[in-house]
């Protein structure tokens, strides 16, 4: 069996949670990306895929995409703003697309038991 461990999230606070949401990263081309993100600065896209802000054509690996990354995030902690959870917890979350639906977890495992395959790996 998994370990499961709680751990105080950062989340943004229930005024600007709508808009600080986005898409997996890599459920969309950054052209896509930056469609999403464009009039919404408070999108995670702005640092889940943060070649959006820099002129068509960039790497997305680049060092400059990772520290542009960087800066975004610290600009969301301060501007949507992001706030640390007081206690340790567990979060359960569904998606649902048509017909598909799914629950999962969100906590800390160990990095032994997702290398052992006791983690299901996606």
């Amino acid at each position: 069996m998994a370990s499961l461990i709680p751990f105080r999230a950062l989340r943004p606070v229930p005024a600007t949670a709508a808009r600080v949401a986005a898409v997996p990263y890599d459920v969309v081309t950054t052209e896509e990306a930056r469609a999403l993100a464009a009039d919404n600065p408070l999108s995670f896209l702005h640092v889940s895929r943060a070649e959006i802000d820099l002129p068509p054509g960039s790497d997305p690996y680049a060092a400059g995409v990772y520290a542009a990354a960087a800066g975004r995030f610290d600009a969301l902690k301060r501007d949507a703003p992001l706030v640390r959870e007081d206690a340790p917890s567990l979060y359960l979350y569904r998606l649902r697309v048509g017909a598909h639906e799914q629950t999962g977890t969100a906590g800390c495992y160990g990095l032994d038991e997702y290398d052992r395959d006791i983690i299901r790996k996606h």
